[in-house]
């Protein structure tokens, strides 16, 4: 039956499914809008408007702080201990989540999606707990296993093979720190990747085994590309809460000795709170802040993920 023209030039009924959904979305995201604006873009914003100012905790810059451009930008950049600063907390970060929680965490996702391992709740709960740990009672652990008298955990160990006791703290400050923090965060490399290997396709990697690869190839060549996108992602998550650890570092070295693991985080620390210069530390959480966006982004764009 032939349609009239006005009935095909009728405008089709308007949908109500969204108009009615937004009151919904408003209620659901609503709450959490407002917090991201409260607790962190709202400090973000704050702490720039400081970061070009002379603002301090004590003094005459504390009553009346003045607008001072890019000078605490100018400082920073050319001072001695903050660039040291962000030398060791890329070592930090490099050795300690780019290269140690990701591959340890890799091998013991794969070690437990292995269908012969024996013991997996055994060894999952062992690599679990030190993330259930508080970090006090981890910084605590830690203090007593590195202690640099006889009765320390490792030098217990090493003195069974005659060695004497060592000041680890002092002597491999930086290394030290980097087991800890390795120690700290192998469970959450575990979880996503374990998550990401479980979304591998059986029959790709049985298909590439029937063509005479080997595991290593297997793994290369298929498992990998296919859990790209968490690989980046746990870089990303990992880079940025290592990029600002603070809490097990500054008790367990304080930044000592002589500066070898002052981390950005301590430097930051110690320019607001211990020395009451709250505009340099603004400046100095800014430019760190710039670098953990520029990383975020890379990891982006190696991840091919579209935001």
């Amino acid at each position: 039956m032939p349609v009239s023209a006005a009935a095909a030039t009728r405008p089709l009924p308007k949908r109500r499914g969204r108009s009615n959904n937004r009151p919904l979305l408003l209620l659901l995201l609503g709450p959490a809008a407002v917090l991201i604006v409260l607790f962190i873009v709202g400090p973000a914003l704050y702490g720039m408007y400081l970061s070009f100012t002379n603002t301090q905790l004590t003094g005459f810059a504390a009553r009346d702080p003045k607008f001072v451009g890019l000078d605490n930008y100018v400082y920073l950049l050319n001072n001695a201990d903050f660039l040291g600063s962000l030398g060791h907390t890329g070592e930090f970060v490099l050795y300690s989540a780019i290269i140690g929680q990701t591959v340890l965490g890799m091998l013991a996702a794969i070690l437990l999606s292995r269908p012969w391992m024996r013991g997996k709740g055994i060894i999952g709960a062992a690599v679990l707990m030190p993330m259930i740990v508080p970090e006090v009672v981890a910084s605590l652990t830690w203090a007593s296993v590195l202690s640099n008298n006889s009765s320390g955990t490792l030098n217990q160990l090493t003195g069974i093979f005659g060695v004497p006791p060592t000041a680890w703290l002092q002597v491999v400050p930086m290394a030290s720190i980097i087991v800890v923090n390795i120690w700290r965060g192998i469970a959450f490399a575990m979880i996503m990747f374990q998550a990401a290997l479980e979304d591998v396709p059986v029959e790709l990697i049985e298909a590439a085994r029937i063509d005479g690869a080997r595991a290593m190839q297997v793994f290369r060549h298929v498992t990998l590309p296919l859990i790209r996108g968490p690989v980046f992602l746990y870089l990303l998550l990992t880079t940025i809460s290592t990029v600002g650890a603070f809490g097990l570092v500054y008790f367990l070295t304080q930044g000592g000795p002589g500066g070898q693991t002052q981390l950005a985080a301590i430097y930051i620390y110690e320019r607001a709170l211990q020395f009451s210069q709250v505009g340099i530390g603004s400046a100095a959480s800014m430019i760190l802040l710039v670098i953990v966006l520029v990383l975020g982004s890379v990891y982006l764009r190696l991840a091919k993920v579209e935001v």
